[in-house]
C-alpha cells in the first residue's frame, strides 16, 4: 500500500488545520506526481498508510454547493480520507469509471436543469443509461471522447448524493435524483441514500455527510483510485484548476455569514425607473464599515427581510389571533406570534405539513376553497398557493398558535447579484432590485425581499441582516487584456455593472460589449447615465439595447445577438469571454440559443459543431451564467 507523509502533532497547527494538511499530502501522494513544495514540506515527517481516497464532486450555479463540497473535504480529512474536491466542468465519465469513492453535491436550477458546470458530465450519464436501457444488457458502458473506445462501466465506484434545492420549484432536487438514479442504473453502489435538501440545507446536509462518510468505512474503503484525464479533455483557464483541495479552516473571527448576518445600514433606495414605467428597480446600497465582509464582482449578497405587516396581518385574522399570543421561533425561542410572522417565518409556499394539519386531504382542497372565495375569473393554481390560501380555504376550526407556526417554514434570506465593484466602492455594496408585484385568486401579492427594499426600508434608519454568497464561477476575465460580452436585460444589469466599475477601477484595457434590454426606452433604461459615461471614457466598447416595446413587434436581446452574428463571432474567436445574467426559464434559453446559431451561421458550422463550441466554451470557463 502506498504510505504518505503526515504533521506531527508537535507542527505549529491546530488539529483542524492538520487533519487539512495531511488530507492534503494524501491527495498528492495518492494521485500523481509529488511536487517540490509538497516534498520539502514533508521532509523528516513520520510516515502512515495512506488515507483513504475520495473525491467529491460539485454542480453549482451560484457557489452553494461548491462551498459545501469544500466543508465535506474538511470533514472527512478529520475521520481519515484524502478528499479532493472536483468542479464537475473539468469531470468527465470516463475519468468516473476509474473513481472509486465519490460524492456528489449539486444543486438545480431552472424547471429541473443541472448547474451549468454539470451540463456535460449530466448529459454523459444520461446517454450511458439510455443506452443501458435499450440494449437491457446490465450496466451500460461510458463513452470515452478520446478514442471513440468504450471504457468499464461503473460497478467498482460506492457513490452518494446530496442535493441542494427549494420546494417552491415542482422539479425540487431534479439534477440529483438524475445523478443518483443514474450512477445506480450504470453499475455503482450507493453507500448512502440520497439527501434532498431545501433553502434550509444545514441540518439536513450535515446528517447526510456523516452517515456517508460513515458508510464508505463501513463498505471498506480502501485503496488508491486512479483518475486520470483521458487525452483531449479542455483545459482550463490558466489560474483556474478544475481540481482543488479544500481551503484550510480560517481562524476564529467576527465571522458574518448567513448563520451569523451583518446588520448592515441602509444607504440608499432610489427608483431608476421614470415615470409612466410599469416597472419598480431600485438601486439598493448597504453600509459595510465594520463588518469585515469582502466580496467581489460576481458575488451575489443574501438579504434577510421581513414579511409585509398587511400579510402578516391577514394571517392573524384568518387564525382569530392578536399578535401577542407566545409561540416558538425556529431556533426554539419563544416569542410574539406577530414578530414570529414577520421576521421568522415563510408566509408562502405553505408545506405539505400545513395541509394535514388544518384537516385539507390535498393541495387540491386548497385550491378549491381559494377559487370559493376569489373573483370567479380568477384560477388559483397549487403552485402558486401561500399560506393565506390554505387559512381561507379551512371551514372548520383553527389550530392553536403554537402548532401552526411548527407546520411552517423558517422565512430564508434573498440572494442578489451585486451590481458593484469593491474597488470602486470601498465599505459599500449595491443591488439592484425590481419590486416583485401581482394579482393572484384575487389578491395582491409582494415578492418578500423586493418589496421590503424598494417599499418598507427606510434609508438611513433601517438594518437588514446580511452575509456575502460567493460565486467563484461568475467572475470578469483574470486577465484584464480579454474581451468580454455581457447579455443582462433588465436586473439581470447588475453583475455588469460591477465588471464594468471593477475594469475601470483596475485599468484593464480589454473591450466590454454589453447587450441590455427592457420594456421602453425613455422609462427603463437602467443606468443610462452611467453606461453613457462608460461609453465616453471607451470602458464600455460598445452597447446594443433592445426596448420591447417601443415598436409595433417585440424585439429582444437574442434578436440584437444575431443581427452582429458575424462580429460577436469574431470577439469569441478573439478570446472573449460570454456572460448571461437574468431569468433561467425564458431569456437565458432563448439567448443560449441564440447564441448557437450565432456560431452556425457566422462560423459556418453545424448543428452539432456549433454545440460542440459552447461546450468548449463551458469547459474553458469562458461561458458563464447568473441565472434565477
Amino acid at each position: 500500500m502506498t504510505t504518505v507523509p503526515v504533521i506531527p502533532e508537535s507542527a505549529p497547527f491546530n488539529a483542524e488545520q492538520r487533519a487539512w494538511l495531511n488530507g492534503y499530502l494524501a491527495g498528492l501522494f495518492s494521485r500523481g506526481p509529488v511536487n517540490p513544495a509538497a516534498a520539502h514540506l514533508a521532509k523528516n515527517a513520520p510516515v502512515a498508510e495512506a488515507l483513504k481516497p475520495l473525491t467529491i464532486l460539485f454542480g453549482s450555479q451560484t457557489g452553494t454547493a461548491e462551498s459545501l463540497a469544500k466543508r465535506a473535504a474538511r470533514d472527512a480529512g478529520k475521520r481519515g480520507f484524502a478528499a479532493t474536491v472536483m468542479d464537475m466542468a473539468g469531470f468527465t465519465a470516463a475519468q468516473l469509471s476509474q473513481e472509486r469513492n465519490v460524492l456528489i453535491i449539486t444543486s438545480t436550477y431552472g424547471e429541473g436543469e443541472p448547474p451549468d458546470n454539470a451540463k456535460t458530465l449530466h448529459a454523459a450519464l444520461t446517454v450511458a443509461a439510455g443506452a443501458g436501457e435499450a440494449t437491457n444488457a446490465g450496466p451500460a458502458r461510458i463513452d470515452s471522447p478520446d478514442a471513440g473506445n468504450k471504457t468499464p462501466p461503473l460497478t467498482k465506484l460506492r457513490y452518494s448524493v446530496c442535493g441542494l434545492g427549494d420546494t417552491n420549484y415542482l422539479q425540487f432536487c431534479q439534477c440529483a435524483k438524475d445523478f443518483d438514479a443514474r450512477l445506480e442504473k450504470l453499475g455503482a453502489m450507493r453507500v448512502a441514500s440520497r439527501v434532498d435538501c431545501d433553502l434550509d440545507y444545514e441540518e439536513k446536509f450535515s446528517a447526510w455527510l456523516r452517515i456517508a462518510l460513515g458508510a464508505f468505512d463501513e463498505n471498506g474503503v480502501s485503496g488508491a483510485a486512479e483518475p486520470v484525464a483521458p487525452p483531449g479533455t479542455p483545459n482550463p483557464e490558466p489560474g483556474t484548476p478544475t481540481a482543488q483541495i479544500a481551503t484550510p479552516p480560517a481562524e476564529p473571527g467576527r465571522n458574518f455569514s448567513r448563520q451569523n448576518p451583518f446588520p448592515a445600514l441602509l444607504l440608499t433606495s432610489r427608483n431608476l425607473n421614470a415615470a409612466g414605467s410599469a416597472k419598480q428597480v431600485h438601486h439598493v446600497e448597504f453600509e459595510l464599515a465594520g463588518s469585515d465582509l469582502h466580496y467581489e464582482a460576481g458575488d451575489a449578497l443574501g438579504v434577510f427581510a421581513h414579511n409585509c405587516p398587511e400579510l402578516v396581518q391577514d394571517v392573524l385574522g384568518a387564525l382569530g389571533c392578536d399578535g401577542e399570543e407566545a409561540v416558538p421561533t425556529p431556533d426554539g425561542n419563544t416569542t410574539s406570534l406577530r414578530r414570529a410572522f414577520t421576521e421568522f417565518y415563510d408566509l408562502g409556499k405553505p408545506p405539505a405539513e400545513l395541509f394535514a394539519t388544518l384537516g385539507l386531504a390535498s393541495r387540491h382542497d386548497a385550491v378549491v376553497g381559494s377559487r370559493a372565495k376569489s373573483a370567479p375569473t380568477v384560477v388559483s393554481e397549487p403552485a402558486h398557493l401561500q399560506v393565506i390560501d390554505v387559512l381561507l380555504a379551512v371551514t372548520g376550526g383553527k389550530p392553536a398558535p403554537g402548532d401552526f407556526v411548527r407546520c411552517l417554514k423558517k422565512l430564508q434570506p434573498r440572494l442578489y447579484s451585486i451590481s458593484s465593484s469593491p474597488k470602486a466602492h470601498p465599505n459599500q455594496v449595491h443591488l439592484t432590485v425590481g419590486a416583485v408585484r401581482y394579482i393572484h385568486a384575487g389578491r395582491a401579492r409582494k415578492g418578500v425581499c423586493s418589496t421590503f427594499l424598494t417599499d418598507r426600508a427606510q434609508a438611513g434608519t433601517t438594518r437588514a441582516g446580511i452575509f456575502v454568497h460567493p460565486n467563484k464561477s461568475f467572475r470578469p476575465p483574470a486577465s484584464g487584456d480579454t474581451p468580454m460580452i455581457m447579455v443582462g436585460p433588465g436586473t439581470g444589469i447588475a453583475p455588469f455593472r460591477a465588471f464594468l466599475e471593477e475594469r475601470r477601477a483596475a485599468g484593464a484595457k480589454g473591450k466590454n460589449w454589453l447587450f441590455f434590454g427592457d420594456q421602453r426606452g425613455a422609462t427603463d433604461f437602467l443606468y443610462r447615465d452611467e453606461l453613457a459615461g462608460l461609453m465616453r471614457e471607451n470602458i464600455l466598447t460598445r452597447l446594443d439595447t433592445a426596448f420591447s416595446r417601443d415598436q409595433a413587434e417585440k424585439i429582444y436581446v437574442q434578436q440584437r445577438m444575431m443581427e452582429n452574428a458575424a462580429e460577436l463571432y469574431a470577439w469569441l474567436e478573439a478570446g472573449a469571454h460570454f456572460y448571461v445574467c437574468g431569468d433561467a426559464s425564458r431569456m437565458a434559453k432563448d439567448v443560449e440559443g441564440a447564441l448557437h446559431k450565432v456560431i452556425e451561421t457566422a462560423g459556418g458550422k453545424t448543428p452539432e459543431q456549433a454545440a460542440e463550441y459552447v461546450t468548449s466554451l463551458r469547459a474553458t470557463k469562458r461561458y458563464a451564467r447568473d441565472v434565477y
